[in-house]
């Protein structure tokens, strides 16, 4: 089934980005489906942060399956997904719109932090995809993430073959991730295979990536997407402060930019109660 274009009100309010804007080939994503295949609400693709993985959002999108699709993706080096050397926003965007145009109908898309960067790049370059956007905890531009360089230092540098305790593997993540909650997120990416424990996801690719994964490269910051977005940032995180917001605002102009006090950058870990009343009006309104 063919995409449809825009209709006509929404056209007028968006600025249009050239939908030609070139993409790399994409690879394909595994995805977690959720929810009525038929429903006539409108889908939801989720797209997690660095070394994540789909799993993140199942608490949530129970909830937001109970009245549509829901399709939770394992972003490409992560998860279940291929590995690829690639791993910049216009390859994660075509990932994501292959995925969309396979599912025959525009989605509302959300992302959070490396994802949320990945569905802005595909809002901007693939508009007629993105029914609406919800970013958490981003913004379009480059940023310092000096963290999770060291975390994938620490986590690249501990001996797998001479691990037998995941408690093992968390005391050795405790210099460079004091908090057990984000210790508790970087092991989900520790599993037990048939020969011992294996990370996950694909750590050497993204460490030499991360000036990629920083980046808001060319040709995006000169582009526009006027559809309905909501951007949700911590109230103590760095990332949608006074530049981030002003950045949202220039490049989706129907930005609706909201704060969740009490939360840092994983915000919907830290208010999971307010994060889902946010994303619920979201979706009451323009799903």
């Amino acid at each position: 089934m063919p995409i449809p274009m825009p209709g006509l009100a929404h056209r007028a309010q968006l600025k249009m980005t050239p939908i030609q804007t070139p993409l790399p080939s994409p690879v394909t994503l595994t995805v977690g489906r959720a929810g009525p295949a038929d429903a006539s609400r409108t889908p939801m693709v989720v797209a997690h942060g660095l070394l994540g993985t789909s799993r993140n959002w199942g608490s949530f999108t129970s909830t937001w399956a109970q009245d549509r699709p829901v399709l939770s993706c394992d972003m490409r080096n992560h998860g279940a997904s291929p590995r690829d050397p690639a791993m910049g926003y216009l390859a994660m965007a075509a990932d994501l719109a292959a995925l969309i145009k396979a599912e025959g109908t525009p989605a509302i898309v959300l992302g959070h932090s490396m994802g949320g960067k990945a569905a802005m790049a595909l809002a901007l370059t693939r508009p007629a995809l993105v029914a609406a956007l919800v970013v958490v905890d981003i913004a379009p531009l480059p940023n310092p993430g000096p963290g999770f360089v060291d975390y994938l230092d620490a986590m690249m540098a501990i001996d797998l073959g001479g691990l037998t305790k995941r408690s093992d593997a968390d005391a050795a993540l405790q210099a460079v991730a004091p908090e057990p909650m984000i210790r508790g997120f970087l092991l989900q990416n520790l599993v037990r295979g048939p020969d011992g424990f294996v990370w996950s996801g694909n750590l050497p690719v993204l460490r030499e990536s991360m000036p990629a994964i920083l980046d808001w490269p060319e040709p995006l910051p000169g582009l526009q997407y006027g559809g309905p977005v909501l951007a949700i940032g911590g109230a103590d995180s760095r990332y949608i402060n006074e530049r981030g917001s002003a950045a949202i605002r220039q490049q989706f102009p129907a930005a609706d930019i909201q704060h969740i006090p009490g939360a840092g950058h994983w915000v919907h870990a830290d208010q999971p109660r307010a994060f889902g009343d946010l994303i619920a009006g979201f979706l009451r309104q323009h799903g």
